[in-house]
């Protein structure tokens, strides 16, 4: 299971920041047509180093930057490797580059998907979404994705079998493919087969923007101003958690866990837990805690929960009798702790979890069920910063 990085984290490379990071020039210039591909030696999820000498016997070469995190580069994913299934027996070799150096990818940026862009998350998306081509790491240094100027994720570059820059831009004129009229990267491809020079030389590209290193600051600063909202906590009786578990007013996603300070995995998994907030709260979702303790312990509760900087909603017992709370949440729920809940906006169970949480199953549970309710078409008001 993938733990997002924790705040420590962060602070770590933030104390680099003035030495060791060194802030990236916003858009690098984009490499000019006719330009030779630059030497390399990126890691890939497969556990080889490559180079370009490993793709030498291929007539032509297609870099595609993309990621993991990015709704556009999910949403172009399975053409790409339709692309490496058609054109790699004509002997096009594809390869995709992670130029997103990963402690700058803010939370509420990765809340259109499952995973983030550490080099770990891009070896799970590999191999769960059966990628056919190499996917490579650029995001420690950055310095290839410099060379090359990619903007954003996809950005395709084809060189020819001199090696040389024939085309760079964009898949297609759509991210939605049943709207995609012009296939650029198809056609550049054929021309250059049937030894012509492409049409279309370069285009726009749209996606989200590289997270530079220097994004690492924003990224810090941000995780700052949320540690300093407040945190309350109110007591809920049993009609209340009823009306908790039918959701029938927010129109959201509700995450529900039930928790206890005297609870080890609860305890444990909190901080994790609250980062799932942090990414998807800015969508159609909403995260509730339940302190399943007395009314009279509170001020423990609330103590713990500030010191969590647990700011979304949090409730505690307001009744002593905790069977009456259990029977009134949810009857297939036998009291044990930590108990997660996920409900739809219409009352409907989309993921239940006795014990400690799978994060990762969880969220591949939440942001399909998100698209849906408000879908991704909107994330370049989160992106574009």
């Amino acid at each position: 299971m993938i733990t997002p990085r924790p705040l420590r984290l962060l602070l770590a490379c933030g104390l680099l920041a003035g030495a060791a990071l060194t802030a990236v020039a916003a858009n690098p210039p984009v490499m000019a047509i006719g330009s030779p591909l630059p030497d390399f030696a990126l890691p890939g999820v497969d556990g080889k180093m490559y180079k370009p000498a490993d793709f030498a016997a291929a007539k032509i070469l297609a870099v595609v930057f993309t990621c993991n995190h990015c709704p556009t580069a999910q949403a172009y994913e399975e053409r790409l490797k339709r692309l490496a299934a058609q054109y790699g027996p004509k002997g096009v070799a594809l390869v995709a580059i992670n130029p997103n150096h990963a402690p700058a990818v803010r939370l509420d940026e990765q809340g259109y998907g499952d995973l983030g862009d550490s080099f770990e998350e891009m070896v799970i998306r590999h191999k769960d979404h059966q990628w056919n081509f190499p996917y490579l790491d650029d995001g420690e240094t950055q310095e290839l994705t410099m060379k090359f100027g990619a903007i954003a994720t996809p950005h395709v570059y084809i060189f020819d079998q001199e090696r040389r820059l024939r085309f760079q831009g964009r898949i297609d004129n759509s991210e939605r493919e049943d709207l995609a009229t012009g296939h650029d990267t198809r056609a550049a491809l054929d021309a250059l087969l049937a030894g012509k020079d492409p049409e279309v030389k370069t285009t726009r590209v749209f996606g989200c923007s590289v997270k530079w290193k220097d994004k690492v600051e924003d990224n810090l600063r941000w995780r700052a101003k949320v540690a300093r909202e407040p945190v309350t906590l109110e007591k809920v009786d049993v009609a209340g958690i009823k009306a908790l578990r039918a959701n029938t007013d927010s129109g959201k996603l509700r995450l529900v866990n039930f928790w206890a300070t005297w609870c080890g995995p609860c305890v444990s998994e909190f901080d994790e837990l609250i980062e799932q907030n942090l990414r998807f709260r800015h969508r159609g979702f909403e995260m509730v805690t339940v302190a399943a303790q007395f009314p009279d312990e509170e001020a423990k509760v609330l103590n713990f929960l500030k010191e969590k900087k647990s700011s979304g909603r949090n409730l505690i017992f307001g009744e002593k009798d905790k069977y009456a709370f259990i029977e009134a949440f949810d009857k297939e729920w036998n009291g044990e702790l930590p108990y997660t809940l996920l409900i739809g906006p219409k009352g409907e169970v989309l993921y239940r979890e006795s014990g400690s949480i799978n994060f990762l199953a969880l969220r591949r549970a939440i942001y399909p069920a998100l698209d849906k309710v408000t879908p991704w078409v909107n994330a370049d008001k989160v992106y574009d910063r």
